[in-house]
């Protein structure tokens, strides 16, 4: 049945995305596509967005771009339109060699967010390398006595190529004398052999003269031709024979110079010199790495043996004897290399984020790691790890020897500035080897601390009376933050007081100002908040409460409100101690600045005395009747207890006066009688009156000053604005 073209790729497509697919689910996100070697610059090799499902249009805002570990720069994506093309020219031989698996591995990278994949490019072979031989000419020499059906090993061709385009086939020339053949042993290795198809008579064909040819099987075909050379030799009929015509043979890769691979036997019938044996190599083994003995025919390791440049060698050894004709034997060694740990894993640290900010959150891929071990099994499975403990960082495998190096835990500039860490890899082998990269994360800062004052609130104390402009204080925030985001400047809060006629701040320092002389009479307190912010974005600000307390200084002299008028008029006798008035004065000042103090001058001190700190007026002795109508003048000093203390002076005049004369006085006062007994009645009456008054007014003018005293003490203790001062005299009330 024939199947329709069309329906043919339908089912073709239908497979091929399952098959993607599933490579999607199962593969994290890898990709495979495949292309012939040596395709041209140009060469489309799939769509990648498609394949991935991604938006074209997002390739180049999110930073797309790929990179190949180790593989050149053999392929690219166009940007435009999604598409993976070929870059530059494979030469699949160069890039691999002869292994069947040849593959250029890709790692696609997205930014914002972070996105990986991966992807395989399978390089295939294409038939273009012709089989070659080693040399251009082969001679042999073959004894006419050897019997049809006796082999002879020829130096195969050899083709870079793989798979189809590297299986030969042999043609000889017409000849009915030989034939070729490949015999292909145990280990599936193929050996060229000349077959002898019919005895030879060197009578009449002494030396034969083949062509060889090789054709590959590749389309188109490629031939390799040799020359053989073929002398016929009378005499030594028995060729030396290998015991074994294979030998199988195990050696480590680490086996040292000199060491002995294998010493293989053989025999001979013939006797005397054409048993006589020497050995050498029949095919193109290392020179520099396996050497035998011509007499012995021991195999010695004679250079390094390396398992990651060649797993197996297939050597053909030749043994000759010194016959005339010379005949000879042949056998195959096959020598396999064992895999030792000799080869340390090696790290490719690619950094992602330099420096990473302090606010990055957990999962942040910060590098990507890839570990590389040419040794194999075991020796080659590399596990992955991360010195020092405890940082806040992890390991995520994401393909095979792939990792990630994601932040797991929040991070703190202020607490820690930089992380250094060493990625460690290492082998399962015995003994383990390990590599060691070191890497150094820088973390930025970001504007995540406020400025913080050292203190939650400030009291200063000015003195009054400062000169203008005055600084007074300074106020300091710190920030832990760097650069702009620790820079801080500094202003004044007015929302609840109205400070820029009092107080201004500098905006850099913090250095506070008086603009204006501060009295302490009018304003005793200011508060006020100022203000710290940062330049960063957003910017972050704190507060500080300041209390500016004014301090006192002495520059109110006391003030004195006396009795104006008439001198006091006093009766006598006077007793002694007796109060004849008060002095009573204010100042405007605080506590020692406003504490007075009173003393009479010393030139009108006479019977006089006043208290200290009371400012009453008393006599120091009795004031009799001849001294009456005397006039004194009392010259009070009050001072104040400030350091450059301030005084006010209040003059007293105090007259003595006889009771007869304050009699007479009364005599003449209006609305009196001619009667001198009414008069006289009427004196007793007024002096009784007089005396009752006086008694009244002086209890009176106790109760006052007991009053006055308590004001100034509650005056002294609670500090405000200026008070009043006044004189107060016992006779004064009754004038």
């Amino acid at each position: 049945m024939v199947i329709p073209r069309r329906g043919f790729l339908l089912r073709r497509q239908l497979m091929q995305l399952v098959l993607l697919h599933a490579a999607w689910e199962m593969g994290s996100s890898q990709l495979h596509y495949s292309v012939p070697e040596e395709s041209q610059h140009g060469t489309f090799v799939g769509r990648i967005t498609q394949d991935l499902g991604l938006d074209v249009n997002e390739l180049m805002p999110r930073m797309f771009r790929m990179e190949s570990q180790d593989r050149g720069n053999y392929f690219e994506v166009n940007l435009q339109n999604g598409i993976l093309f070929v870059n530059s020219q494979i030469d699949r031989e160069e890039l691999c060699v002869k292994n069947s698996d040849c593959a250029v591995h890709l790692e696609m990278i997205m930014d914002k967010p972070l996105r990986i994949f991966h992807a395989e490019v399978e390089i295939q072979d294409i038939n273009d390398n012709p089989p070659i031989f080693s040399a251009g000419k082969q001679t042999l020499n073959v004894a006419e006595s050897m019997l049809p059906g006796a082999h002879f090993p020829l130096q195969a061709a050899s083709d870079a190529d793989i798979g189809s385009n590297s299986q030969l086939k042999y043609k000889l020339n017409s000849t009915e004398f030989f034939v070729v053949e490949e015999k292909i042993n145990d280990q599936h290795s193929t050996t060229l052999v000349l077959v002898l198809n019919k005895p030879l008579d060197r009578e009449k064909i002494a030396v034969h003269h083949l062509l060889l040819t090789a054709t590959d099987g590749g389309q188109p075909e490629f031939t390799g031709m040799v020359y053989l050379e073929i002398t016929v030799i009378d005499a030594n009929d028995n060729a030396p024979v290998f015991n074994q015509s294979v030998y199988k043979v195990k050696l480590f890769e680490s086996a040292a110079d000199g060491t002995l691979v294998i010493h293989p036997k053989t025999t001979d019938l013939d006797e005397g010199i054409n048993q006589e044996i020497s050995y050498s190599f029949s095919n193109n083994v290392p020179s520099n790495i396996f050497t035998i003995d011509s007499d012995t025919g021991e195999i010695k390791v004679k250079g390094k043996v390396d398992f990651e440049e060649n797993s197996v060698y297939s050597v053909e050894i030749e043994a000759k004897d010194k016959g005339s004709p010379p005949l000879s034997g042949h056998c195959t060694i096959l020598i396999e290399i064992l895999d030792v740990n000799d080869n340390a894993p090696e790290i490719l640290l690619k950094s992602m984020v330099v420096p990473l900010p302090e606010d990055s959150p957990p999962g942040t891929v910060v590098a990507l790691i890839s570990i590389l071990d040419r040794d194999s099994g075991a020796n080659g499975q590399v596990s992955c790890s991360l010195w020092p403990p405890g940082l806040p960082f992890k390991l995520i495998s994401t393909f095979k020897n792939y990792h990630s190096l994601v932040l797991a835990e929040p991070l703190d500039r202020e607490q820690v500035a930089e992380f250094g860490l060493l990625v460690i890899a290492q082998d399962q082998g015995d003994p383990s080897l390990s590599a060691r990269s070191s890497l150094v994360l820088p973390i930025s800062d970001v504007n995540d601390n406020a400025p913080t004052f050292a203190q939650p609130s400030y009291t200063i104390f000015v003195k009054e009376n400062n000169p203008p402009g005055a600084h007074i204080f300074t106020v300091s925030a710190s920030d832990p933050d760097v650069a702009e985001n620790a820079l801080v400047s500094y202003w004044l809060d007015e929302k609840q007081w109205p400070l820029s006629s009092y107080i201004s701040v500098h905006s850099e320092s913090g250095r506070l100002y008086a603009l204006q002389p501060l009295d302490y009479e009018e304003l005793k307190l200011l508060e006020f908040q100022v203000r710290a912010k940062d330049a960063g974005l957003p910017s972050l600000c704190s507060n500080v409460t300041v209390q500016v307390f004014v301090l006192d200084e002495n520059d109110n002299a006391p003030s004195v409100l006396g009795p104006k008028g008439s001198p006091i008029p006093l009766m006598v006798p006077i007793t002694v101690g007796q109060i004849v008035g008060k002095i009573h004065a204010l100042d405007a000042d605080s506590g020692y600045n406003a504490w007075l103090c009173y003393e009479l001058h010393e030139l009108t001190s006479g019977p006089w005395q006043v208290g200290r700190y009371s400012g009453e007026i008393s006599t120091t002795s009795v004031l009799d009747v001849a001294e009456g109508g005397s006039t004194y003048d009392l010259l009070v000093l009050v001072k104040d207890h400030g350091k450059l203390p301030q005084s006010a002076t209040a003059t007293l005049s105090v007259s003595l006066m006889l009771t007869a004369q304050i009699i007479h006085v009364d005599a003449h006062l209006p609305g009196m009688g001619g009667n001198p007994h009414a008069r006289v009645d009427n004196a007793n009456v007024y002096l009784i009156i007089a005396i009752c008054a006086v008694s009244s007014l002086f209890l009176f003018a106790i109760i006052i000053y007991v009053a006055l005293r308590c004001q100034s003490q509650v005056e002294e203790t609670m500090v405000y604005g200026p008070g009043t001062a006044t004189l107060v005299c016992a006779s004064e009330v009754g004038s």
